[in-house]
C-alpha cells in the first residue's frame, strides 16, 4: 500500500464540503486538516466531521504536502502562491485566478517550484466526455449551451467565468488549435456582471465554436455538439448521453435494414449510429484520484496550470468583448 499523500484543504463551503468528503473516503489522501477564513463554519466542519481545523492557512501549508483550493476566486492566487513557495504541489478550483495577470504569474512560479500543479476543470472527466473523446477527430464546428437556474451563489464572477469557461476549457481541449478571433454579446440581468453570454470562437484551423451560457434559466441544460468529417457526435454533461452519428462509404448494395444517405455523384455513405458505454463515475473523486497519482508516479496532471490559464484567458477576452458590446449599447 502507497503512503497516503497528506493534504490540507482550504475552503469548506458547498463545493469544499464534496471535496472533504471525498478526500476523507480517498484511500490515497490522508487529510492533514481545513482551514477556511470563516472560521465559524470551519468550526461547524470540524465538530461534524471530526476533522482538525487550523486557524492559520500558512501552518496548514506547512504541515500539508499538497493542498486543496476550494475558495472563491478572488483568494485563489493568494493560497496557491503561498503553497507554491512553500514548494507544496497544488490542486485549485476553476478558474485558475481571478485575472490573467495572476494567472500567468501562477503558471511561472509552478515552472519555477517544479511542483506538481493541477486545476478543477470538472467537466474534463464527465462520464459523457470520457466516452465520446475516442470519437474526436478534427471538429470544424462546436456548438454548446451551459444553462442553469438561478443560483445565488456564484455570482461573485459573471457567467463567463461561473459556466461558460468549463465549455471553453472542453473546446479548446478538443481542438488544439490557436485562437484566431473571439466575438461575443452578453447582458446582467439578475446580478452586476453578464448572467447571459454568447460566444463565437474562432480557430487558426478553422474550426468555430459557437458558446451560450445562462444562469437565469427555467431548466438546466449542459449540451455540447461536435461536428467532424463524417462523424456527428452529442454530448450531453448533464443527462451523462453520448451519441454518436457517423458516415461510411458504401461499397455495394446497401442491407435491407441498412440507413444510407445519397450524395448524388459522389455516391452513396453508411449512416451509424452509436451510444457509447457511459461508465459510471464521480467526476471529482476521478480528478483527486489523478492528481495524488501524479504525485505518487510523477507524471503530468491531466489538466495543467497551462490549460487553466489557457481557457481563463479566452473566458477574460470573452469577457472584455462583452464590455465592449454593452458600452456600445450604452
Amino acid at each position: 500500500m502507497h503512503k497516503k499523500l497528506g493534504i490540507g484543504l482550504i475552503g469548506v463551503g458547498h463545493l469544499g464540503k464534496i471535496h472533504l468528503r471525498l478526500i476523507l473516503e480517498n484511500p490515497y489522501l490522508h487529510l492533514v486538516g481545513i482551514y477556511d477564513h470563516n472560521d465559524e463554519l470551519a468550526r461547524k466542519i470540524e465538530a461534524d466531521f471530526g476533522v482538525r481545523r487550523y486557524e492559520n492557512a500558512d501552518q496548514l501549508i506547512q504541515d500539508s504536502e499538497a493542498l486543496d483550493i476550494v475558495t472563491p476566486t478572488l483568494s485563489h492566487f493568494d493560497y496557491a502562491s503561498r503553497a507554491i513557495r512553500a514548494s507544496r504541489h497544488i490542486f485549485i478550483e476553476k478558474p485558475l485566478t481571478h485575472t490573467v495577470k495572476e494567472g500567468k504569474k501562477l503558471v511561472d512560479l509552478v515552472m519555477e517550484a517544479g511542483v506538481k500543479a493541477q486545476v478543477g476543470h470538472v467537466e474534463r472527466f464527465n462520464p459523457a466526455f470520457l466516452a465520446a473523446r475516442e470519437y474526436f477527430g478534427q471538429p470544424m464546428f462546436i456548438e454548446t449551451h451551459r444553462l442553469a437556474e438561478f443560483n445565488p451563489r456564484g455570482t461573485d464572477v459573471s457567467v463567463v467565468h461561473d459556466l461558460m469557461i468549463h465549455d471553453i476549457d472542453i473546446v479548446l481541449s478538443v481542438v488544439r488549435s490557436n485562437v484566431k478571433k473571439i466575438s461575443a454579446s452578453g447582458v446582467a440581468v439578475v446580478s452586476d456582471t453578464p448572467d447571459i453570454a454568447n460566444a463565437r470562437i474562432e480557430f487558426e484551423n478553422g474550426c468555430v465554436a459557437n458558446l451560450t451560457s445562462s444562469r437565469i434559466s427555467l431548466k438546466n441544460m449542459r449540451k455540447s455538439r461536435f461536428f467532424q468529417r463524417d462523424a456527428y457526435i452529442s454530448v450531453d454533461f448533464y443527462k451523462k448521453k453520448t451519441e454518436v452519428v457517423r458516415l461510411k462509404g458504401l461499397v455495394g448494395e446497401p442491407g435491407p435494414l441498412d440507413i444510407t444517405i445519397d450524395l448524388g455523384e459522389k455516391g452513396s455513405k453508411l449512416i451509424y449510429f452509436d451510444q457509447p458505454k457511459v461508465e459510471e463515475v464521480n467526476a471529482i473523486a476521478m480528478e483527486l484520484d489523478l492528481f495524488a497519482k501524479a504525485i505518487r508516479e510523477d507524471l503530468p496532471t491531466p489538466v495543467p496550470v497551462e490549460d487553466g490559464f489557457a481557457a481563463l484567458s479566452v473566458a477574460h477576452q470573452v469577457n472584455e468583448k462583452i464590455q465592449a458590446s454593452l458600452s456600445v449599447v450604452a
